[in-house]
C-alpha cells in the first residue's frame, strides 16, 4: 500500500527515549503470499548476518545487550544468535506480526476482491477475510507493548507501521492508502519511547 515514508536509517546518535525495531530478515516461501500469523522459516545465514548488523550497532551505541522479538521464527532466529553471543533474548507476544484470518498463508491473488475491497473501505476496524485482527486490534497491541528496559526489537513489518502511525496519528486511519509503507526486510526504524506501555487510553483505536 501507499503511504507515509518507510522507516529509515538515520546517523544521529540514539538517544535514551528511542527503541531500535529492525524487521526480520526475508522469509522462505513468503513471496506473493498473505504472510501474518504464519510461522515460516528463515535462512540460517540471513538471520545471522542480521544478528550481526545489530550486535554491531548496539555496540557503537552502547545499548544493553538484551534484545525482544516477535515469537515468530523469522524474528526469533535472529535473536537466538544473538543469544549465542551472550546477549539476552526475550520473546513477547505483542510483537506479532498482525493476523490476517482465513487469508493468511495464502496467495495474495487468490483473495476475493470483494472480501479486499471491504477491507479496505473499513480498514481501521473491519478484520481481514472477516476473522482476523482489525488494524485498530493491532494499533492497541503495539501501543501496550512494554519494552521495559530493552532498546532493541526485531519484528515485523506491519507491526513497524503501525508504531509508525502512532507516532504520527491519535486516530487509527480512515483509509488504506494512508497507511505507512512497509519497511524492506531487515530495516532499521528508530521508535519514539514514549509510544508503548500505555494499557488503559484507547485513543479511539
Amino acid at each position: 500500500m501507499n503511504g507515509l515514508p518507510a522507516c529509515h536509517r538515520t546517523a544521529a546518535a540514539p538517544s535514551a527515549a528511542t527503541l531500535h525495531a529492525w524487521r526480520h530478515a526475508p522469509a522462505r516461501g513468503a513471496a506473493g503470499r498473505c504472510i501474518g500469523r504464519t510461522d515460516l522459516a528463515i535462512d540460517p545465514r540471513r538471520a545471522k548476518r542480521l544478528a550481526h548488523r545489530i550486535r554491531a550497532f548496539a555496540r557503537r551505541h552502547g545499548l544493553p545487550r538484551l534484545v525482544l522479538t516477535s515469537p515468530l521464527r523469522r524474528c526469533r532466529a535472529t535473536g537466538r544468535w544473538l543469544a549465542r553471543w551472550g546477549w539476552q533474548h526475550r520473546i513477547d507476544p505483542l510483537l506479532a506480526e498482525i493476523d490476517f484470518g482465513r487469508w493468511d498463508g495464502g496467495l495474495w491473488v487468490d483473495v476475493p476482491r470483494g472480501e479486499f475491497d471491504a477491507w479496505c473501505a473499513d480498514f481501521a476496524h473491519a478484520p481481514p477475510a472477516g476473522d482476523g485482527e482489525p488494524v485498530s486490534a493491532l494499533l492497541r497491541r503495539v501501543r501496550a507493548f512494554d519494552p521495559g528496559s530493552a532498546r532493541v526489537l526485531v519484528t515485523h513489518g506491519g507491526w513497524l507501521s503501525a508504531a509508525r502511525w502512532l507516532e504520527q496519528a491519535g486516530q487509527p486511519p480512515q483509509r488504506a492508502d494512508q497507511w505507512p509503507a512497509t519497511p524492506r526486510h531487515g530495516t532499521h526504524c528508530e521508535l519514539r519511547l514514549h509510544v508503548f506501555g500505555d494499557r488503559g487510553d484507547d485513543r479511539g483505536c
